[in-house]
């Protein structure tokens, strides 16, 4: 799959804080090389301190400015403490990235209700939390609020109702963050990957709310990280309001407005041909 490259330094970055959740690998971990390669001072958050610690030093060691504060977004004081460490140590905040996420496979019908509670608390409450805290200072420097979403916050997706849901109601909070702030020149972005190469399926939890351990898709044929990163630099830059970064996604929030049976039969069908798919 061939992406656009991108002016790889951008100096309306440089010296801007920026803070990531999720940051240990991923979406989360590109993103926070891509600011700090950027000249940014960003603020790794995850709940690996092992993994975050390696990439902090990895940046450091190339004269870059990065630190890390262990959290766990579904905890309301870890997320203040994250805001709180980052202005100790760097003044402000310009730029939060919500980022934090994992998701679910497993049909309603056979989902133990704690997987929906789970999706909910690290998706929808962690991108809650650290917005809350991080707020005052976003406004007050007219910086940018970042949440990395999906297509399933346009459309529901079968087998992924706690993924969804949480998505849909990150969608509404954002847009009603963005309305309230809107002569304060806050920008407001939410950002749809499609199907990222990620460790976010392994992951997964399954109807008992175990983890899924391996991914149904071919990762080598999915989008970078590094593509994603680059974009969520490009967007802030261009003040975007939803960025979707594939055609099957704008299809999607198009066309379940028009057509949305048809939307519908093509998810199911598409999540349908998963190896090992709940969807029959």
């Amino acid at each position: 799959m061939e992406y656009k490259n991108f002016e790889s330094v951008n100096p309306m970055f440089k010296d801007k804080v920026v803070i990531v959740t999720g940051a240990s690998f991923g979406i989360g971990e590109a993103i926070a090389r891509e600011f700090a390669a950027n000249g940014s001072k960003v603020m790794l958050a995850a709940r690996s301190v092992e993994k975050l610690s390696a990439i902090v030093a990895d940046l450091k060691a190339k004269n870059l400015e990065a630190s890390y504060v262990k959290t766990d977004v579904t905890i309301e004081g870890e997320c203040r403490n994250l805001v709180e460490k980052t202005v100790e140590k760097y003044g402000t905040v310009n730029i939060l990235v919500n980022n934090a996420g994992i998701s679910m496979r497993a049909l309603f019908d056979d989902a133990d209700l704690k997987v929906l509670h789970r999706l909910m608390d690290v998706n929808f409450w962690g991108t809650v939390y650290c917005t809350k805290y991080a707020l005052p200072y976003l406004v007050a420097n007219k910086g940018s609020l970042v949440a990395i979403s999906s297509v399933a916050g346009f459309h529901g997706l079968p087998g992924r109702t706690g993924y969804s849901a949480s998505k849909f109601a990150i969608h509404g909070f954002m847009e009603t963050i963005r309305i309230e702030n809107l002569k304060k020149g806050l920008h407001v972005m939410i950002l749809a990957p499609g199907y990222t190469e990620s460790e976010i399926r392994k992951h997964a939890l399954i109807a008992d709310g175990s983890e899924q351990g391996s991914s149904p898709r071919n990762e080598d044929k999915l989008m970078s990280p590094q593509h994603v990163a680059k974009w969520v630099l490009k967007g802030i830059r261009k003040k975007k309001r939803n960025k979707i970064l594939t055609w099957e996604g704008r299809f999607t929030a198009l066309f379940q407005r028009i057509v949305p049976t048809l939307i519908d039969r093509g998810y199911y069908y598409s999540i349908s041909r998963e190896p090992g798919s709940p969807i029959k």
